[in-house]
């Protein structure tokens, strides 16, 4: 029996749909991105991010710098975004040029205006149990999950790949949600023993085809985060045949991609609602 495709497209388009509804009830929301340098595929991903905000009603603001931009010269545009009561919420497009200090950087936005969820004391909230805002991806998946009526109360869960935008916040979610969780890695032995063991299982390694069908458990869950370009086109961390095995599996593409700028959008309006006292910011 082959598995049951989990869409990202259709329950995207309704969260999109809903968050304009709630930008024409809020009035003005103002998004800025900032990219600095020319990176192709940043330039991509940015692209996306501003015509999905403008479609959906944000004063969206794309703002570029060179890549020479010095350090100081980014915290210094950073502060007076912070300062602007036009500006709800500020995305600064990842990787940034070798000169400048990533962490420094996400250190320098103001918590509640950090649509990426990134700043250490959004990272914290959501260890603690008191989510604020939270990378997107990872929204993503678990209102994927939610959407298929998938019983994550005492299911056993692996999320391969632990980086901080989508492994740990991924496995946080997933044990709030009361998931037994393994987090595995690139250092994890024999990968196999713990992938088969799991009923949720969560690939966002970056690897094409890391999980062979043969490593998935019989009518287990399958999120695969993986968006890996190779000659055959793109494909994801989970080998399609997985598909066979699999009771539920995400696409790619098509599965998790079209979630994480659906639910960046809902993150800037929370980022919006925290700073007009809509909502308490935990932090």
């Amino acid at each position: 029996m082959t598995a049951t495709v989990m869409k990202g497209k259709p329950l995207a388009d309704r969260i999109r749909a809903e968050v304009a509804e709630e930008v024409r009830q809020l009035g003005h929301i103002g998004l800025v991105t900032v990219l600095v340098g020319d990176d192709p595929a940043s330039d991509v991903y940015i692209r996306l991010k501003h015509k999905a905000a403008v479609e959906a009603g944000f004063d969206a603001t794309d703002l570029r710098l060179p890549a020479e931009t010095s350090e100081d010269d980014l915290l210094a545009k950073l502060a007076e975004l912070n300062a602007d009561d036009d500006v709800d919420a500020i995305l600064v497009q990842l990787p940034l040029p070798p000169q400048i200090d990533e962490a420094r950087v996400i250190r320098a936005l103001t918590p509640y205006k950090d649509v990426d969820g990134f700043h250490p004391l959004n990272a914290g909230e959501l260890y603690l149990g008191r989510p604020a805002i939270v990378p997107a991806t990872p929204i993503g998946v678990l209102a994927l999950l939610a959407e298929h009526e998938i019983q994550l109360d005492g299911a056993r869960a692996v999320v391969i790949g632990r980086s901080a935008i989508v492994g740990k916040p991924v496995m946080h979610l997933l044990q709030q949600a009361n998931a037994t969780v393994t987090l595995c890695h690139s250092h994890t032995r024999d990968l196999a023993q713990h992938t088969l063991e799991a009923d949720v299982l969560v690939a966002a390694v970056g690897v094409a085809a890391l999980v062979a069908p043969d490593m998935v458990k019989e009518r287990a869950v399958v999120v695969d985060v993986g968006m890996n370009r190779t000659e055959a086109g793109l494909v994801g961390d989970v080998d399609a045949g997985a598909m066979e095995v699999a009771a539920y599996m995400t696409p790619v593409p098509g599965g998790v991609g079209p979630m994480t700028i659906a639910c960046l959008l809902q993150n800037a309006v929370r980022c919006a609602r925290y700073r007009r006292g809509d909502l308490a910011y935990p932090g």
